[in-house]
């Protein structure tokens, strides 16, 4: 295997620990752990919301440390984070503490994504970077999917899923330590703090900030959306994360998709997409099959989606991968920590139907951030 090749399959599987475990397994077992630990829906949406929050911060500072120290490191320490954050879940005793873990366990994430953007870079050929990129993102599929059948193996028992998810993050941050470049191509210079806010990435922000509070409706919730609507115990949800991991594998072709045939237009047919997987898993409408159906479209959108982000972000900085990287998922971030206590609090006040729909909704409005945007010659559709 050559080392681009190793560096992918290893950044695959550090995402897949990090994003598919560390950070979205909590909506898959939210049910077992309200019922153990008696949170409400309000509470469930702080504690969710303080996963992202986590994210946000370790976003910003892994794409310092990316360009400062190099990527092994950071990578490395992603891993070791996820893994704490993780045991904390697994031995949390009440909500404060369980908050607590789960706000470490979701900064894993932040931490993962830059050095990997930056390792990729410097590691493999300008004209595979996208695809890498896109490949290992697509990992978040990967680790959604195998939490599924955990999900379905443990029944209730929450607590030794997430130890045995801390056990594989010690795994992954041993596997970084052998195959991320420790020096990348940023490295070795003094880069400005923020890059400038130039048109094309202010409207990067708007939509990733509105497509990351608009998933929260799954990823936070879909647990707990399938149990009033269709009556699921663990067995149902854990299929439900079985759908949306196994369709989101094919995030890891945004890469190609946008080079074919521009982001533009694969960025509305994906919004499209997560709008109606939302719709289908979360509305008293829903059947058993329609409920699968609704999150495998979500799972294909939401990786899609990101692939799209990371290409876009990339592509704004070339010279800088990590922080291009880091401005699109970080944006991401913030709008599911202001969107997951918002559908918890519409949980709480209004028919689960009502809040479904306004955040199917919400989706759209991303695309109209790139309303009238010229297209980059990076983004454009090739002929």
């Amino acid at each position: 295997m050559s080392p681009s090749l190793y560096l992918g399959a290893m950044g695959f599987g550090l995402i897949a620990v990090c994003y598919g475990f560390a950070r979205f397994a909590f909506g898959l077992f939210l049910p077992q752990i309200d019922a153990d630990l008696s949170l409400s829906p309000t509470l469930s949406g702080l504690i969710s919301g303080g996963s992202f929050l986590g994210y946000c911060i370790a976003i910003v500072l892994s794409a310092f440390l990316t360009e400062r120290v190099g990527a092994r490191a950071v990578a490395v320490g992603a891993a070791l984070v996820a893994a704490i954050g993780m045991i904390g879940i697994a031995t949390a005793p009440s909500p404060l503490l369980l908050a607590s873990a789960v706000m470490l366990a979701g900064s894993s994430t932040g931490l993962a994504s830059p050095p990997m953007a930056a390792a990729v870079a410097a590691a493999v050929r300008a004209d595979r970077q996208s695809a890498t990129n896109t490949i290992i993102n697509a990992g978040t599929s990967a680790g959604v999917v195998r939490s599924g059948p955990v999900a379905l193996m443990m029944g209730g028992q929450w607590r030794l899923a997430f130890a045995g998810f801390g056990v594989a993050a010690f795994v992954m941050a041993i596997a970084a330590a052998y195959s991320v470049p420790s020096r990348t191509k940023t490295a070795t210079t003094t880069a400005a703090s923020f890059p400038p806010l130039t048109s094309d990435i202010v409207r990067l922000i708007v939509a990733s900030f509105l497509m990351g509070a608009s998933s929260t409706a799954l990823w936070s919730f879909g647990g707990q959306l399938v149990t009033l609507q269709l009556g699921w115990s663990s067995t149902g949800a854990g299929l439900l994360w079985i759908a949306i991991g196994a369709a989101g594998i094919v995030g890891a072709s945004a890469g190609t998709l946008v080079a074919r045939f521009g982001i533009d237009y694969v960025h509305w047919l994906f919004l499209g997409g997560l709008a109606a997987g939302i719709l289908l898993v979360g509305t008293s409408a829903t059947t058993p099959l329609l409920a699968i159906a609704g999150g495998m479209l979500f799972g294909a959108a939401y990786i899609m989606l990101t692939g799209v982000y990371l290409v876009w972000g990339v592509s704004a900085l070339p010279d800088r991968p990590a922080t291009g990287l880091m401005i699109g998922f970080l944006t991401i971030a913030i709008g599911q920590t202001a969107g997951a206590p918002l559908f918890g609090l519409l949980m709480d006040r209004l028919p689960p139907d009502y809040a479904v729909i306004v955040f199917a909704c919400l989706t759209f409005t991303a695309g109209l951030a790139r309303a009238g945007n010229a297209q980059s010659s990076d983004l454009a559709p090739k002929s």
